[in-house]
């Protein structure tokens, strides 16, 4: 037999007059104890008390019918916990925060894994590793700014995050820890390595003063020396006559099929928007090189994806013509021609191009005088027989023609009034500009040739790289969502011919004067 263990030895045993278990597990006396459940007394907090919180048993106790004093009730208790309570301004607090760190001291990232587009394992295990970095580089300073590092590395982890898609992330975090680790460790708070990536931008940003408001209206006898030479216009890829065969007889291509689509390189059949084209996966960045993973490879720089990986937007199909003859066949090129008093001695010049059945044409113009002021800005509306494919918007900021009242003859009139054969017309890349005019002008400034790339033609400095390092300002900054503006891309070119007017010694000389060769152009 088994040992009794006592267990119901204070309960009554319900067969006491006929019993005959021996032993019998239950009481048999006449007094015995009975259960009952004692609610500690709460007291609430007074309203003019400062105490925010009080201690309350997290169980309530069993006490004896006999009235126990409190203190042995009480000596039996389990161990209190701490339990939430409304503090005297009406909040919920506790004594235990929540862990904000990792075991290893990580910041903790505190996000709902459905409310994350990237999975929150991998973000976790990414910001400890940029915050194990972010450490190492504020060493210096982390003793009298503890908390440095982790509100820099959740800051940084959060840029990248808002920048990125679920077959980015990865690449652009470690992207990002490589260029932290470049950076030179900090001696104080100030110091231009302290802060995220967005923040140093900034910064260097502020830093830099726009110095075009100090340049002067700019004038023809400025910029006489550096007119593009017809050599150099061929080279650039300027029109400078117009085929030989007749314009504008074939404005769309809509039916035929055209043997490479400008994102993805397939052969497509050009068809209206209404018709149902087919659907285009591509990327629409450019290939651009990338140290991160320790060797120099090609990437997208859409999404960093490797060359070869499936194209990470889905559009529809486009094409993009450059022989002249195409172009002329669209629609005829035709010489500046104007007899207007009104014509202007100096205008800068930009376009907006959208992708139609007649392939990439201008969609918005816009012209800015010497001063910078605005003197022509207007939408576009297609050629008859001409349908938009794609508004381009990432890149034109154009969403809609419904606003466009002139056509591209239209707009080729309205322009007699500003730009003439002896106009100077300034523009980056202005032969682009000029094509899908139709227009073919003699006397042009282009700052592709004033701030050449390092690698020589083909390769050209984007108008925005070259704006921040000259002038300290940020143009084209909606993020591949609001696109361009051609009349801000307008003044910032006139800004940049400012800027070179004012910093090269040889750019006011006389072309007597200054060290030129036979075709105009300053030498370098």
């Amino acid at each position: 037999m088994f040992s009794v263990l006592g267990l119901f030895r204070s309960v009554k045993c319900p067969e006491k007059p006929s019993c005959s278990r021996n032993p019998c597990p239950f009481s048999h006396e006449d007094t015995h104890l009975v259960p009952q459940l004692q609610f500690p007394k709460i007291v609430q907090p007074a309203a003019a008390s400062t105490s925010s919180e009080h201690l309350v048993p997290a169980k309530r106790t069993l006490g004896d019918v006999s009235a126990s004093s409190p203190s042995s009730s009480l000596a039996l208790e389990p161990p209190k916990k701490v339990a939430k309570t409304i503090s005297a301004q009406g909040r919920v607090r506790t004594t235990v925060p929540q862990a904000a760190t990792t075991p290893t001291g990580a910041p903790l990232l505190r996000i709902s894994p459905a409310a994350s587009k990237i999975a929150v394992p991998l973000r976790q295990t990414m910001l400890s590793t940029l915050w194990k970095h972010f450490a190492e580089l504020y060493s210096e300073l982390l003793p009298n700014h503890p908390d440095l590092a982790r509100a820099h590395s959740l800051a940084q982890e959060e840029e990248v995050y808002s920048q990125s898609v679920k077959i980015t992330y990865r690449t652009a975090m470690i992207s990002c820890v490589a260029r932290v680790k470049k950076r030179p460790k900090p001696d104080s708070i100030s110091h231009p390595s302290v802060g995220t990536e967005a923040e140093i931008a900034k910064r260097v940003l502020e830093s830099k003063t726009p110095k075009s408001i100090k340049y002067p209206r700019v004038q023809s006898s400025d910029l006489e020396s550096l007119i593009l030479s017809k050599e150099k216009q061929l080279e650039l890829g300027y029109v400078l006559d117009p085929p030989s065969s007749p314009g504008g007889v074939q404005p769309s291509l809509e039916g035929k099929v055209y043997p490479k689509c400008d994102r993805c390189q397939k052969a497509f059949l050009v068809k209206r928007l209404e018709h149902g084209p087919e659907t285009c996966v591509a990327h629409w960045g450019r290939q651009v090189f990338d140290k991160s993973m320790g060797e120099k490879q090609k990437i997208w720089s859409c999404c960093s994806q490797p060359l070869g990986s499936t194209g990470c937007d889905i559009g529809v199909h486009v094409f993009y013509e450059n022989e002249v003859a195409d172009l002329h066949a669209r629609h005829a090129f035709s010489y500046t021609e104007s007899s207007s008093a009104s014509v202007l001695d100096v205008v800068a010049l930009d376009c907006e191009m959208i992708y139609t059945t007649g392939g990439m044409r201008v969609a918005r113009v816009s012209i800015v005088d010497g001063d910078g002021k605005e003197v022509f800005d207007e939408l576009v509306r297609m050629d008859e027989g001409v349908s938009v494919l794609d508004f381009n918007t990432r890149f034109s900021g154009i969403t809609s023609l419904d606003e466009a009242r002139l056509n591209l003859v239209s707009v080729r009139k309205a322009l007699q009034s500003y730009i003439g054969p002896s106009t100077i017309v300034i523009g980056h890349a202005l032969e682009n500009d000029l094509k899908t005019l139709r227009m073919i002008h003699p006397r042009c400034v282009d700052t592709v040739e004033l701030f050449p790339h390092h690698a020589g033609l083909p390769y050209r400095r984007a108008l925005r790289a070259l704006v921040s390092e000259k002038l300290g300002q940020s143009i084209q900054a909606g993020g591949g969502t609001s696109g361009h503006s051609s009349l801000e891309d307008a003044r910032a070119t006139l800004d940049l011919v400012r800027w070179y007017l004012a910093n090269t010694k040889t750019a006011r000389l006389p072309v007597s004067q200054s060290s030129s060769n036979t075709n105009g152009t300053v030498d370098p």
